[in-house]
């Protein structure tokens, strides 16, 4: 199986968040089978060329172009001016028949075909673009539309269900409203209030600073940390002030770090052990620590006592969290409706964290970690019971609901 990418359009077309069509395809490709050969077609195949494509540099028209690679084999067929989604490409090559899949309307329509080497005699030889091909081939019934309740198109990492995209990116209005809509496509279908309500005003703009200035996300996971253990002596020593400034900015990097991998394609193993691992390491390090700067140093301190309780609670809230995972087969937050309303405002980091900081606000900072112990173990029981539920107990196997 090839994957045939018409270079024709593609130095027309402008780059998303920085990145031109072609080089958008190259980061799409890189993880596939390699029995995948991908071939670069058109007049300046060569100079958009990468060390794993085959370039074919031809003048002719897309048509003629499109039937002498076919004589070759069944073919993935993409228009390399246009953005196509990682999942869809690798679906289709992976597919058994014939099929267009298309997205927009008019100039801005854009389509990904699936071809084989029989449907040769009724592609228009003097085609001029992948449009005209698909045209052609759903006139002469030859062809059908790719059936969209074949597309996986649940994230799990997003906790959400996210429709496959292609994009023609044909002038700088359509590249900013396609940016602005990549950035909210990637935000998780279940998230806290801050992270979903209070946080996109900051990311969306470091989100395109980091892009246009070409900042890796490991650069900015990097800096968060940094944040993140910085945090830990300014909340011992009582200065909660630094550190909820630098635990805000750490919680707000935390979620401009994954929008540039996801709308970049930039996305590293590195990357997700470096993120989710602060992620999960540092809050009991945190809970210390403001119990520490609360005054409670010894077990007979019932602030000591409350962090020790509360880290309890978090660690045995992950467990089952991983617990439901295994079971389900995806986050539980996804589970059900119910599920992912409740994510927004239970005991985790941007929760917890603003509890703490409101009650030291009003002077009330003992009585803010005790409400935080209680809101994280009662999140734990919480999860206990749904895990419980819906990954032993349930007649039917859940399925993801967002």
């Amino acid at each position: 199986m090839n994957l045939w990418i018409d270079t024709t359009g593609a130095t027309r077309a402008e780059p998303l968040y920085g990145i031109p069509p072609v080089e958008r395809l190259r980061r799409s490709v890189k993880h596939l089978d390699a029995g995948v050969q991908v071939v670069l077609s058109g007049v300046d195949a060569g100079r958009t060329a990468w060390p794993a494509a085959r370039p074919e540099v031809d003048t002719a028209a897309l048509g003629a172009r499109l039937r002498q690679a076919l004589a070759g084999g069944a073919l993935v067929a993409i228009d390399g001016g246009n953005a196509v989604d990682p999942r869809l490409i690798d679906v289709l090559l992976r597919g058994t028949s014939p099929c267009v899949a298309t997205r927009g309307e008019g100039a801005e329509r854009a389509v990904v075909l699936r071809l084989e080497p029989a449907l040769i005699d009724a592609i228009p030889a003097d085609a001029q673009t992948l449009r005209e091909v698909a045209d052609a081939l759903l006139a002469a019934g030859r062809i059908a539309p790719y059936d969209e309740q074949d597309f996986p198109a649940y994230v799990n990492k997003l906790r959400r269900s996210l429709p496959y995209w292609i994009y023609a990116v044909n002038d700088k209005a359509t590249r900013r409203r396609l940016e602005r809509q990549m950035f909210w496509d990637n935000y998780k279908g279940s998230t806290d209030l801050l992270t979903r309500w209070v946080y996109p005003p900051l990311v969306w703009p470091l989100v395109r600073l980091c892009t246009r200035w070409g900042i890796h996300p490991n650069t900015v996971t990097v800096l968060s940390i940094i944040l993140t253990v910085v945090a830990v002596p300014l909340f011992a020593r009582g200065d909660f002030l630094l550190g909820f400034l630098c635990a805000y900015g750490m919680s707000v990097l935390d979620s401009v770090d994954g929008k540039i991998a996801r709308v970049t394609l930039t996305d590293s193993a590195i990357g997700n052990v470096l993120d989710h691992g602060l992620d999960i390491v540092h809050p009991p390090f945190w809970y210390f620590a403001w119990a520490w700067g609360l005054g409670g140093r010894s077990m007979d301190d019932p602030l000591y006592a409350s962090a020790v309780w509360l880290i309890v609670f978090y660690l045995g809230d992950r467990i089952v969290l991983g617990v439901a995972k295994a079971r389900l087969g995806f986050a539980l937050h996804a589970a059900t409706r119910l599920d992912g309303r409740v994510r927004s405002f239970i005991a985790r980091r941007n929760i917890t964290m603003t509890i703490m900081a409101l009650a030291l606000l009003i002077g009330a900072g003992p009585a803010g970690l005790y409400l935080v112990t209680a809101w994280q173990g009662l999140t734990f029981a919480w999860h206990g019971v749904r895990t419980l539920w819906l990954g032993f107990l349930a007649r039917n196997k859940a399925r993801p609901a967002v």
